[in-house]
């Protein structure tokens, strides 16, 4: 029965321990939760371990990683130590303790609840800092290896007559020293002043002395070691003012020294460094005076003084020794910065050559003979024209293009490439093994003639196909590594690959030793740890030979490989020694050289084709530079994706710091193979860069550069409304003065606020010119149409207005390709293709091209000051802007005569012409249906027909038959 209080009779039960079992148990899975943790970090170690051996670039990765560790260590010990010392000499130095007062008897609860664990306490506030610090300085690793293997410039800055090697390797090292200085003064300062608190040396509402003597001692050096690195800090500052940005009214972006940090800044940190020094010496002198007031004096004199002659002084000098006569007072400094701007971005040599705009040929034969010559106009966009690539190559759903193509140069042509990789999206069936094992890669580079299209307006294609046949000859089509290419694949095991679908399924294996092997269990585990994916570790589909690709993208690679490299935003693909490579231009940068502007890459290299499409985006080290060379090219091999660095700029210091700190890991610029060094090519960011800094350092005259009157812009793109920078374009041309087209990159420059032409730039971008690199500069004199006007004036013609309504009637949208702009004797040419693609086409198509001739040497109002013409084809538009009639086509013979009897190219000519139509018609017959193997099928025997017209026409023009 219950007992009066409600217990249970009988006898209490017993809460004893768990028994040994239970605790054996829970021990063993303590330790086995352990050893998970430390296998689920050490995973992501392991497998990086693991892929930068496989493609050869283990060194670094133990280069950086023992440089992390080193300076984790040595600078987290030095903070722990630093802090952890002054606690313990604080704890040392702490008083008799009389609990007399109320504020010391408060602080009695502290001391005894802390005195039971006060040496774990000083041990783990010793080790919080230590592994802070140590990780803040483990980030600083590029720093370090910087200033351990800096190389000299060989050039000196113009106010301290330093190498810029100071600025660029030593000063930021300095300022990490400095700023790891200051922050274990105040940490141990605040450490020591809470320990003296906490035991009585110091006290706030007790009566007597505030402190005793021994912490007044301890804090005065701490409060001595401050002072003396903020004295260091204003000696460093004077160097600073080298590389200090600041905002100049007369120019935006300003770096280095001006009027007022040469003669007001600098000797104020000089006299401000004396001053500190001397109130450090007065702050250890407390260790004998045993007093804080000559210290405090110093101390606020030092205050008073940085307000003083560090703010006060500089202002009164800006504002009436500057102000009154800027220009003059400023000058010297603005001619230092731009040089060093002009050489630090390798545009010293660039000087603007004044080009009137005014036609020095007036024949109009001349005109038209003369503009064939002078480039060869790319009307295939290689910004418009990919989903024409889409649909007549792609094959396949799983394959797909790149929103932009690329342009190379194959047999001396301009040509347009686009690679046909793998799109994870279009794989008919998703599911993992589809998605990793079956579904690999992509297959085939597929090339078109950048200056013509066929009849149709679709591409000619010189590779096509699949697999694709063409001019190029054999070659490895496989693509494991591509832009497109960001998941995961596992190859080479049990589980056969699909290699393409034409005329039967065809499957192939991997056989490369790319990627790292799967084949033991442990790494198998790893990497189903690293990417969450438990199906690695069981799956039967790996075995023995599976190997796990993944870094796959051109850009990602190299940027692993090297990062301490800035990556160009278009790796582009060329098919060289019978492999496909991707071509990544890569640059060194920093943002210490002296008196040069700075610039932000995000910005800089930013237009109408890289916003909203981040494949395009530069890869940055460091966004704000002022300084950088395209000192590397390297290659990435689509197939079994081997990564190599060449050496391109052998002169640049920065890449050869880099060198010394990571040995080995770039190829000498002689290890580049001739087939390779014909696809190399000028990049696209770098002159980006360059032409940014020179809507505003083409002027070399100090004056001119203050007051701006002839700073320049880069044009929006005129065939986009989205208000972004015209990209720059790649372009077999001559500039003036040349005897022979060279492949160029181009842009053009229009004046501030002004829509009229100020400048056109053309750099030679072949890298088998003994004149590759050099950028000329044309200074347009006279009043020039730009890009927008001419846009403008063509959107106004009636034939384009008409166009465009027909265009809409037919439910089709209307794209504007690329404006090339070509200097062609005196005046300027713009050539335009015009694409259209209809509601039941999936693709546009080239329909017609804008030619446009601006010759300024025509008086306003004369139609011949820009003749805009809007024809079928370039060679009509050419014949009609210049004014030149076209060939007179073969008349009718008159009554009563006999016509000449048919010859045998005669008749040639008509079946062409004959197999051309039909070959048409089935096309168009195939399209309706969506039956693109057909459509692909007709199209090559279209490009065959009219092939053969045309030689059969060339042999009856050389006879004279026909008429």
């Amino acid at each position: 029965m219950p007992d009066r209080g409600g217990s249970p009779s009988g006898p209490r039960m017993r809460v004893g321990r768990p028994s040994r079992r239970a605790r054996t148990l829970l021990m063993t899975l303590g330790v086995l939760a352990v050893l998970a943790m430390a296998f689920v970090m050490f995973a992501g170690f392991w497998t990086d371990w693991l892929w930068y051996r496989s493609v050869k670039y283990s060194s670094v990765f133990t280069t950086t990683l023992w440089t992390k560790i080193g300076l984790f260590a040595v600078f987290g010990l030095l903070m722990g130590l630093a802090v952890g010392l002054n606690i313990w000499l604080a704890y040392r130095l702490r008083p008799p303790l009389s609990a007399m007062s109320l504020e010391q008897q408060s602080l009695d609860r502290y001391r005894m609840g802390v005195a039971p664990f006060k040496k774990w306490v000083l041990l783990a506030v010793t080790v919080l800092v230590g592994l802070i610090a140590g990780a803040s300085a483990s980030g600083q690793w590029r720093t370090w290896l910087m200033w351990v293997n800096g190389v000299k410039f060989g050039q000196k800055d113009p106010q301290f007559g330093l190498d810029v090697a100071f600025y660029a390797f030593d000063l930021p090292w300095y300022r990490f020293l400095l700023a790891f200085g200051f922050a274990a003064a105040v940490l141990s300062l605040i450490a020591a002043a809470l320990t003296h608190y906490l035991y009585g040396g110091l006290r706030i509402t007790s009566p007597g002395a505030r402190a005793t003597a021994a912490a007044t001692g301890h804090l005065s050096v701490l409060l001595g070691v401050f002072v003396s690195l903020k004295a260091v800090a204003y000696w460093l500052d004077r160097y600073g003012l080298a590389v200090k940005s600041s905002d100049f009214k007369a120019t935006g972006n300003w770096t280095g020294l001006r009027y007022v940090d040469a003669n007001a800044y600098l000797p104020a940190k000089t006299i401000l460094f004396c001053i500190a020094a001397i109130c450090a010496v007065l702050f250890f002198a407390t260790l004998w005076r045993r007093t804080w007031q000559l210290p405090v004096i110093g101390f606020g004199l030092m205050v008073l003084s940085a307000v003083l002659i560090g703010g006060l002084y500089p202002a009164i000098v800006q504002k009436f020794q500057v102000q009154p006569n800027e220009q003059a007072k400023e000058a010297p400094y603005i001619q230092k910065n731009i040089d060093a701007t002009r050489k630090a971005y390798a545009i010293d040599s660039t000087k603007p050559e004044n080009y009137s705009g005014k036609s020095t040929v007036k024949a109009k034969d001349q005109l038209r003979t003369d503009a064939d010559s002078a480039a060869s106009y790319r009307v295939l966009d290689p910004n418009i024209v990919s989903p024409t690539f889409q649909q007549l190559e792609q094959k396949r759903k799983y394959y797909q293009f790149p929103t932009t193509l690329d342009v190379d140069r194959y047999n001396g042509r301009d040509t347009v490439i686009g690679l046909r990789e793998l799109n994870i999206k279009g794989i008919p069936k998703r599911n993992w093994i589809n998605d990793h094992f079956t579904y690999t890669h992509g297959y085939g580079a597929i090339m078109a003639m950048g200056t013509q299209t066929d009849a149709n307006g679709s591409p000619v294609f010189t590779e096509s196909g699949l697999p694709t046949t063409g001019d190029v000859g054999e070659y490895q089509q496989r693509i494991y590594y591509g832009e497109k290419t960001d998941q995961y694949s596992i190859v080479g095991g049990p589980q056969k690959e699909l290699d393409y679908e034409e005329n039967g399924e065809k499957t192939t294996s991997y056989k490369e030793k790319s990627g790292v092997s799967l084949s033991g269990a442990f790494n198998r585990a790893a990497y189903a740890v690293a990417f969450s994916e438990p199906q690695i570790l069981y799956s039967g589909a790996i075995g023995e030979g599976s190997r796990i690709l993944y870094n796959r993208t051109p850009k990602e690679r190299v940027e692993a490989v090297a990062p301490w490299l800035t990556i160009d935003g278009d790796a582009y693909p060329a098919v060289v020694d019978g492999r496909i490579q991707w071509i990544v231009d890569a640059y060194t940068t920093t943002n210490g050289y002296p008196y040069a502007s700075r610039t932000t890459l995000g910005d800089t290299t930013a237009d109408s084709l890289t916003v909203g499409n981040q494949q395009r985006a530069v890869v940055a080290q460091q966004n704000q530079v002022n300084y950088i060379r395209n000192s590397v090219k390297a290659t990435v091999d689509a197939y079994d994706g081997t990564v190599n660095l060449y050496q391109w700029d052998t002169q640049d210091p920065v890449l050869k710091t880099w060198m010394k700190a990571f040995p080995g890991t770039v190829k000498a610029k002689s290890a580049i193979d001739g087939d390779l060094m014909k696809h190399l090519r000028y990049p696209q960011d770098m002159f980006k860069v360059q032409r940014e800094l020179l809507t505003r350092y083409h002027v070399t005259d100090p004056a001119q550069f203050y007051s701006g009157s002839d700073a320049w812009q880069v044009p929006d793109d005129p065939t986009n409304k989205d208000g972004n920078a015209v990209p720059p374009y790649y372009l077999s041309m001559k500039m003036p003065g040349d005897t022979a087209q060279r492949f160029s990159l181009t842009t053009t420059f229009t004046p501030n606020g002004r829509p009229n032409l100020g400048g056109f730039m053309a750099v030679d971008a072949d890298a088998t010119s003994k004149e590759y690199g050099r950028l000329r500069l044309l200074r347009v004199t006279e009043d020039v149409p730009g890009p927008a006007q001419v846009q403008s004036k063509l959107n106004g013609l009636p034939d384009v207005a008409q166009f465009v309504r027909d265009m809409k009637g037919a439910d089709s949208d209307i794209q504007y390709g690329n404006l090339l702009t070509v200097p062609l004797d005196g005046g300027f040419l713009y050539v335009e293709p015009v694409y259209a693609q209809g509601r039941n086409a999936l693709y546009p198509l080239l329909k017609k091209v804008a030619v446009s001739y601006v010759d300024a040497d025509q008086p306003d109002g004369d139609t011949t000051k820009d003749t805009t013409v809007f024809e079928d084809n370039l060679t009509d538009a050419l014949n009609a802007v210049f004014g030149v009639d076209a060939p007179t086509p073969p008349t009718t013979p008159p009554p009563g005569t006999t016509p000449p009897p048919p010859t045998s190219n005669d008749a040639a000519l008509k079946a062409a012409i004959a197999d051309a139509q039909k070959a048409y018609d089935a096309g168009e017959a195939a399209l309706q249906k969506g039956d693109w193997t057909a459509y692909g099928k007709a199209q090559e025997d279209l490009q065959d027909a009219l092939q053969r017209a045309a030689d059969a026409g060339a042999k009856l023009k050389s006879t004279g038959a026909g008429g």
